[in-house]
């Protein structure tokens, strides 16, 4: 049997190349998804791909309470309730240092990263308590156990969400809901594209190429390379499924050895 046959997974961020992962390796063992974003028409591109059968969207703003109940609402109206909470959607924000950072700009990325994912729990965990238990995935990333200078918002709000996933594991393990983030180092998406040219835009070398600022954010992976989406879903899908039964309020890693040295 597929690891999740019968389950219902809802997935923020869905529209992204994390999300996009994670929903084709749910729905290929078995899973009904809903994808959240805010670019509809990208939700129906990937909903179309993965078929109408399997998966469906909700267009939501993650920083606004009324919306949030509206997409957990639809997973319940379309599919019957939530299994599996993947609370991924994230932004990044600017590059600057703390004297310079844009205060609009901090307060988006702790809204879109923290506060969107606290309203998902908030409205998440009823009911998936009524459903008898369930797991959720907080995305984290290897910016929430080390800092790094420019992106004070993005560190801060990684940092955040493991706090958040830690108390959401001791008030939940009663209930059967197990809680845990997933923590990436660099992936092959838009995000790294983004900060690859704010780096790239900051050098003081204007010769530098985005090329090379990959290569240097790439050298600091004993790996040696960027991770790609599949290998950030394959750990979601990990928790997400029954294989994980005693694994809650953990911290798991999926960065190429970037977090075994030193930061």
């Amino acid at each position: 049997m597929a690891r999740l046959t019968g389950k219902i997974a809802l997935i923020t961020g869905g529209a992204g190349g994390i999300g996009q992962a994670a929903a084709r390796r749910f729905t290929a063992e078995g899973a009904r998804v809903v994808l959240v974003d805010l670019d509809e028409s990208a939700l129906q591109s990937v909903v179309q791909s993965i078929g109408e059968d399997m998966a469906s969207y909700a267009v939501a703003d993650v920083t606004q309470p009324e919306q949030v109940q509206s997409y957990v609402n639809a997973a319940v109206e379309r599919w019957g309730g939530v299994d599996i909470y993947l609370a991924n959607a994230g932004i990044e924000g600017t590059l600057s240092s703390i004297p310079e950072y844009p205060v609009d700009i901090f307060d988006q990325v702790m809204a879109v990263n923290v506060r969107g994912v606290w309203l998902g729990l908030k409205y998440v965990i009823p009911v998936m308590r009524n459903r008898g238990g369930g797991s959720i995935v907080i995305t984290s990333s290897t910016a929430g156990i080390g800092g790094s200078a420019g992106i004070s918002a993005y560190v801060t709000s990684k940092h955040a969400v493991i706090g958040i996933m830690r108390t959401a594991a001791l008030e939940c393990a009663p209930l059967g809901i197990r809680v845990n983030t997933v923590n990436p180092a660099p992936i092959e998406t838009r995000m790294m594209r983004s900060l690859e040219e704010m780096r790239a835009a900051a050098a003081d070398d204007s010769a530098v190429t985005l090329e090379q600022t990959k290569q240097s954010f790439a050298a600091r992976i004993p790996l040696q390379r960027y991770g790609n989406p599949e290998e950030v879903a394959n750990m979601m899908l990990f928790l997400a499924s029954d294989e994980s039964s005693f694994c809650t309020g953990g911290v798991y890693m999926v960065d190429g050895g970037r977090s075994a040295g030193s930061r």
